[in-house]
């Protein structure tokens, strides 16, 4: 007999957990962190993901010419995965052996899906959003709906799930497998069209034995199966709204979070709990968190000049909606300005843009004795990059950036950010007193690559943005202390705001009005 337990279960694409390569952006960080929030809030939580063998993407350079492999996993977290009893599911009419992998953190655990077996299936588990044609993507996430619903029904027990949270639309597959209505929801991550995947009809009818129609839109498929949806920032409840106009009235918007104990320096999230908020714990953790991250530039870069400099970062995934081209462009446009600057991120290796980006930002490190752009982005780095620099930027399209966290992760540090008005930056970032906000609040979701008016926004918006940024960085040198209380400020402030915990008891023990 089954012992009764309430289980959360979250299906997600990827999940950053500690030491692994098994994620490509944000929607695998923030389910990192809520799997590590849960866990100290002794929920019984299971992440159902797919276990990447080789990654997302490993960057290294020709000169400029950049070259984009796979990843190697550390055996530090090999090590801590154990497996469990492989089973079978079927696909294209064939078994298939997967293995579970799982990751344990206190109360709350991440199962993730290794296809062993046939060749041609161990190729969907290999990489990170990387699959040879529309068919290959819909077999990987085909894959994770059957092999979550294996797992759901035979080892946590459907009796036992409380709530089912389809993260992103590719895991709305399980919809075919499972009764789920009463119970799952689908978060809505990015406004962005490679978060609403479509799929040719047949390809369904062949793996689940139903027929939805001539072309599938999972977003719009799940919206209507679904009693209720989540967007991950309140102005999303605007901009998603308006792209699936008929649903608009499911939408409930829960700003993202971070885990605290993973972004903040150690001293200052210790400071922060007991309440204790002193300028000298500040400015030490500061200096200190300032030293290990130039110690990591230099191991990378030797003639850097960054002594007694502002540090200013831009770290996002190279994608065109998070306008890599505002940091970029002001670099080149200012060589001698006071500054040193941090770059990193990674494109999809099939992002002709973001492949541009990344060549511009290699030229930039190789051309100026200021600027670094750091290849190896992962976890650690972030980390790192997050505690040490001074000012942070965030510039996405405005109504393009569903919330974003990594500004986040800065504040909480005490590093104010420079951002433009879109995600939950409007709802944390308190404009002159724990950062600085430019651009417009567009709420319509403009069309970056066809809409003409892109191109006027993004030149009206640079210009802004450019002249704010040398204030600041005219003002850390000419007004230290006026800097110190804006750096205070977000580290007292931002923390409350953008604790996970927070963000859990909305999603499992909130109801809607």
């Amino acid at each position: 007999m089954r012992r009764y337990r309430v289980v959360i279960v979250s299906i997600t694409p990827e999940i950053a957990l500690e030491g692994s390569r098994i994620f490509a952006g944000g929607l695998g960080v923030l389910e990192g962190d809520k799997l590590y929030g849960a866990g100290d809030m002794g929920l019984d939580y299971v992440a159902l993901s797919l276990f990447y063998r080789h990654g997302y993407v490993s960057i290294s350079f020709q000169g400029l010419q950049p070259s984009l492999g796979p990843e190697r996993q550390e055996k530090s977290f090999l090590e801590k995965l154990t497996p469990e009893e492989e089973f079978v599911v079927t696909l294209k009419g064939n078994e298939v052996i997967v293995r579970p992998w799982v990751y344990r953190y206190k109360t709350a655990k991440a199962v993730l899906f290794e296809a062993v077996c046939p060749q041609w299936a161990r190729k969907l588990t290999e990489r990170v959003y990387l699959e040879d044609g529309m068919e290959e993507t819909f077999l990987k996430y085909a894959l994770l709906a059957k092999a979550a619903s294996h797992y759901i029904r035979n080892v946590i027990g459907l009796e036992n799930i409380s709530v089912v949270d389809l993260e992103e639309s590719y895991t709305a597959l399980i919809l075919n497998t499972l009764d789920l209505a009463d119970r799952a929801r689908i978060i809505i991550h990015t406004p962005g069209p490679w978060g609403h995947p479509g799929f040719p009809g047949e390809f369904i009818a062949r793996e689940f034995g139903l027929f939805l129609g001539d072309y599938v839109s999972l977003s719009e498929y799940a919206l209507s199966r679904l009693k209720s949806a989540i967007v991950v920032s309140k102005k999303q409840e605007d901009v998603v709204g308006k792209i699936f106009p008929a649903h608009a009235g499911k939408f409930r918007g829960i700003t993202n979070g971070i885990y605290l104990p993973r972004w903040m320096h150690p001293e200052l999230y210790k400071a922060w709990r007991q309440g204790v908020f002193q300028r000298e714990i500040l400015v030490k953790a500061r200096s200190e968190s300032r030293g290990r991250l130039l110690s990591l530039i230099r191991s990378v870069k030797s003639n850097v000049n960054a002594d007694g400099r502002i540090i200013v970062a831009w770290t996002r995934r190279l994608a065109r909606y998070k306008r890599p081209y505002f940091a970029a462009r002001f670099i080149e446009e200012n060589p001698d300005v006071n500054a040193f600057f941090i770059l990193a991120g990674k494109p999809h290796p099939r992002d002709n843009d973001g492949l541009g980006y990344l060549k511009k930002f290699r030229e930039l490190d190789l051309k100026l004795a200021n600027t670094v752009y750091l290849q190896d982005y992962n976890i650690e780095t972030a980390r790192l990059i997050a505690q040490g620099s001074d000012l942070w930027l965030f510039t996405p399209f405005s109504g393009w950036e569903a919330c974003g966290t990594s500004f986040m992760k800065a504040q909480v540090n005490g590093v104010p950010v420079l951002s433009s008005r879109d995600g939950g930056a409007l709802e944390i970032i308190e404009d002159g007193v724990t950062g600085w906000l430019f651009g417009q609040d567009l709420r319509d979701f403009t069309n970056i690559y066809t809409d003409p008016r892109a191109g006027e926004i993004d030149e009206r918006e640079y210009q802004e943005f450019r002249n704010k940024l040398l204030w600041i960085i005219d003002m850390y040198q000419s007004d230290p202390e006026k800097y110190l209380e804006i750096s205070m400020n977000a580290w007292m402030k931002t923390p409350g705001k953008v604790d996970i915990a927070g963000v859990l008891k909305k999603y499992y023990f909130e109801t809607t009005t």
